[in-house]
């Protein structure tokens, strides 16, 4: 299931992408969320300064946060910057916090940053709800990306 605000926010200009995520990972749902920053990591991730290449997400006590997601420091923050790779807290209904943290205890899921974007002036995080992928999955994805590729050579050749 797609949440509905997440499928309409699909063609936003997006700040960075996890591109691992979708190498490693089956990403069976996702979801939207906010995070908590402060005011020099928001103006890090609008100058693009933000990796979510080795970054996860972990559910503690009914909250859930972002780790591993790196934030570089701004450069005219001085004393206000804060840790780059500081746990983030991320904003989500308490109903979808417990019904992720089902998901991931029964079924052995993660939870991975896919991207983030910026929303009528507000940084949100695309979490996925992701299953590992296996050696054999990844070479078999690998063949078909480059079959349709050697397609659209053909396709282009011909034209």
């Amino acid at each position: 299931m797609v949440t509905e605000v997440a499928a309409a926010n699909k063609d936003l200009p997006r700040v960075a992408q996890n591109k691992k995520a979708y190498h490693d990972y089956f990403v069976l749902e996702t979801y939207e969320a906010g995070i908590a920053l402060y005011g020099t990591e928001v103006k890090s991730i609008r100058a693009g300064k933000v990796n979510l290449k080795d970054a996860w997400c972990n559910i503690e006590n009914g909250e859930i946060f972002a780790n591993g997601m790196h934030i570089s420091p701004y450069e005219q923050g001085n004393i206000f910057n804060r840790d780059p790779m500081r746990p983030k807290k991320l904003l989500m209904h308490k109903r979808e916090i417990r019904r992720l943290y089902a998901e991931v205890k029964q079924q052995g899921l993660t939870l991975i940053p896919l991207s983030i974007y910026f929303l009528n002036g507000r940084a949100k995080l695309e979490v996925g709800l992701c299953k590992g992928k296996k050696n054999y999955d990844k070479r078999e994805a690998q063949a078909k990306k480059d079959a349709q590729r050697d397609i659209d050579r053909a396709a282009r050749r011909k034209e």
